[in-house]
């Protein structure tokens, strides 16, 4: 379909973006693409500017939330505090509510999470004890992490600021399966409120679980593949419809579309132009189109190489939007 065939995009001003912080990880977690450097192509090693990022909410009032965290760990920005205050003194909404592990963070950032009111942080956390926990957060510290959570809570209190909201999502995994209830206690105790999620990674999801794990879960099955036979659909494919509402962008302005793609990029740069421009290009719009079922495969479009663009063409479970 030539450039010229596709329509107009109306949705290059949306009023949320997902910014990635860093992406960087001190962690290894087996199943994540950071850990095998499958990001370095097209995301690459990189942190968010302070100055880039003021820049472009000055350009574009109009954003009122971001999100800051994706492949890499947030908190490992050393300007984190800085991008904190400037989101906050602008009006806008922050959150880390892609994850983070919070195994490193300045005392300056746990105190500004607080100061710039970061509306939410899921808290990655897989296990209740250092065993388990290690298992999948390889180079992770149970008690570290602990000890920055209850370094933002005594904030909150000293402060007297609510904010942020502070969820344990643990994935639920063969090797951990023993100890959900242990972590939901654990959890309640310093305030979180708690979530746990399937694995992507189905060779070391479980097979079964008992009645009481399973009342955490908001799906009836432990599984993706289960899920995905129950309900008829794709696992999570409303992360396509970022590219409508909340556009994921790279740490260095490169426009990913959502926070699955680390593939390749859509071909504009925040950083570079105006956001309309970088989120009105021809690849953006071209995906597009083809989540909505009326274009076909390109092999310059990310999309193409994300199973679950090739599983939403399948079963022809198309995008209703202009």
């Amino acid at each position: 379909m030539p450039d010229t065939a596709l329509p107009i995009d109306s949705t290059t001003t949306p009023i949320r973006l997902r910014v990635e912080a860093s992406s960087f990880c001190q962690l290894r977690c087996p199943s994540c693409p950071t850990t095998d450097r499958a990001i370095d192509a097209h995301v690459g090693k990189g942190f968010l500017k302070a100055e880039d990022f003021a820049a472009l909410l000055d350009a574009n009032p109009e954003l009122r939330e971001i999100e800051l965290s994706n492949y890499g760990e947030a908190l490992m920005n050393p300007q984190m505090p800085d991008i904190l205050r400037i989101a906050h003194e602008r009006g806008v909404t922050t959150m880390i509510a892609n994850g983070a592990n919070l195994n490193t963070a300045s005392p300056a950032a746990l105190e500004a999470l607080v100061r710039y009111r970061v509306e939410s942080i899921m808290c990655s956390i897989d296990g209740a004890t250092q065993e388990t926990y290690e298992k999948y957060r390889v180079r992770g510290n149970l008690e570290k992490v602990l000890a920055n959570i209850r370094a933002i809570n005594d904030w909150k209190a000293k402060l007297g600021i609510a904010e942020p909201l502070l969820v344990w999502r643990m994935i639920l995994f063969e090797h951990n399966k023993h100890e959900v209830e242990i972590a939901h206690a654990m959890a309640t105790q310093l305030g979180m409120r708690f979530k746990l999620k399937l694995s992507w990674d189905e060779d070391i999801a479980p097979t079964e679980v008992t009645p009481e794990v399973m009342r955490w879960l908001d799906t009836p099955a432990v599984r993706r593949s289960e899920w995905e036979a129950q309900t008829g659909e794709t696992y999570l494919a409303s992360m396509c419809e970022q590219l409508w509402d909340e556009p994921q962008i790279n740490w260095d302005g490169k426009v990913l579309g959502c926070c699955r793609n680390f593939w390749g990029d859509f071909g504009g740069n925040v950083f570079k132009q105006s956001m309309q421009d970088a989120l009105g290009h021809e690849k953006m719009r071209y995906a597009k189109a083809m989540l909505r079922g009326e274009a076909g495969v390109r092999a310059d479009i990310p999309c193409s190489t994300c199973d679950i663009y090739t599983k939403r063409r399948a079963a022809a479970q198309w995008i209703n939007r202009p």
